[in-house]
């Protein structure tokens, strides 16, 4: 009676320990769905530990090191959150380089015909604001992929501050403006940037208004689905549009910030950051498609973009090398990403059933 009792509910309880271990990995990786910005800061960690062992005298944790990496790195770091909330309504921008440059050279022009820097700062933040809206307005109203709307913007750009400048660099006479430069450039208590300041700052701004506010939800049912967001009576072309704006906003930031800190104009400045902050926020785990994505992933996506620039320069390997690790990261953290969202796909079927 007993052995027949015991093979009876064998099965069943065999069954039980079944479901409770799915149960378990199930919300294990659950878990780690929500927190795959963490997950980014642990990479972030780990490369940080290795270029660290690798270095010649550990020069990589150096102090010097340590606020190079966060002046020049905050520059880019900047415009990839932008980027990422971009990305995150279903749109891409390859034109942030060339904005940045032309930016750049507009603020020079104004600052050398005796404008102080104050109200040539407004005007350049104004010429980005106008130039990403245009992009927005193009791309919602034309029904032209923002891929190719950028594309375009990104040669037309830059070409005209070539032609502009002749290709030539040109010095920006600053000094006048110590105020200026201090609040843009400057140090607190001579050990932390302005400029890593002002990426933390920003980055809660937008984390505030893409996680917490009413247009952040617009934002990601736009990118998830638009057809969807429009019965919703989300005007979608609105938000898109207001995404680009930002983006041109932040882009001239970046460049009156950047040409601050350097004092000279170069036409070259802000190539390849097109390619780069889109890495930065697949890295952090925004999906190319739009819907999917995170200010705090991008966040650590950028830094891990910055890192692995900084790290081969003080490990003194050939430029080349970046490229090469810059197109290993960006594929495997797709990899990782659909993985993610085919799982998290499945986790909600088993949900409804």
């Amino acid at each position: 009676m007993t052995q027949n009792s015991e093979k009876n509910e064998s099965p069943v309880l065999k069954s039980e320990a079944k479901s409770a271990v799915g149960q378990g990995r199930a919300g294990f990786f659950q878990k780690f769905v929500r927190m795959r910005s963490l997950s980014v800061l642990i990479i972030f960690i780990l490369l940080g530990i290795v270029f660290t062992i690798f270095s010649s005298g550990h020069r990589f944790i150096s102090r010097e090191n340590i606020e190079v990496f966060l002046a020049f790195g905050s520059e880019f770091n900047i415009i990839a959150l932008a980027v990422g909330m971009l990305m995150i309504s279903g749109e891409f921008d390859l034109s942030v380089g060339s904005i940045l440059v032309f930016c750049s050279f507009v603020f020079l022009k104004l600052v050398d015909t005796g404008m102080h820097a104050m109200p040539a700062l407004f005007l350049t933040l104004l010429t980005g604001t106008i130039i990403g809206m245009v992009h927005g307005m193009i791309t919602v109203k034309a029904r032209i992929p923002s891929f190719i709307t950028t594309l375009g913007a990104m040669l037309f750009w830059r070409g005209l501050t070539l032609f502009w400048s002749e290709g030539l660099q040109k010095p920006l006479e600053s000094s006048q403006f110590p105020i200026f430069n201090a609040v843009l450039t400057g140090s607190i208590g001579g050990i932390v940037p302005v400029q890593f300041v002002w990426f933390v700052g920003i980055a809660l701004i937008l984390g505030f208004i893409v996680h917490f506010h009413k247009f952040g939800n617009w934002i990601f049912t736009t990118g998830d689905n638009k057809l969807a967001a429009k019965a919703m009576g989300i005007n979608t072309d609105r938000v898109k549009v207001a995404c680009f704006s930002v983006l041109g906003f932040i882009c001239s930031f970046v460049a009156v910030m950047q040409i601050a800190r350097v004092g000279v104009f170069s036409s070259r400045a802000g190539d390849g950051w097109e390619l780069k902050a889109i890495a930065a926020s697949v890295v952090g785990g925004t999906a190319l498609t739009g819907g999917v994505g995170s200010i705090a992933g991008v966040f650590w996506g950028a830094l891990i973009i910055s890192v692995i620039e900084n790290g081969l320069v003080v490990l003194r390997l050939p430029y080349a090398w970046t490229f090469t690790i810059f197109g290993v990261v960006l594929v495997s953290s797709v990899l990782i990403s659909l993985t993610i969202e085919k799982r998290r796909l499945l986790l909600g079927a088993e949900r409804r059933r």
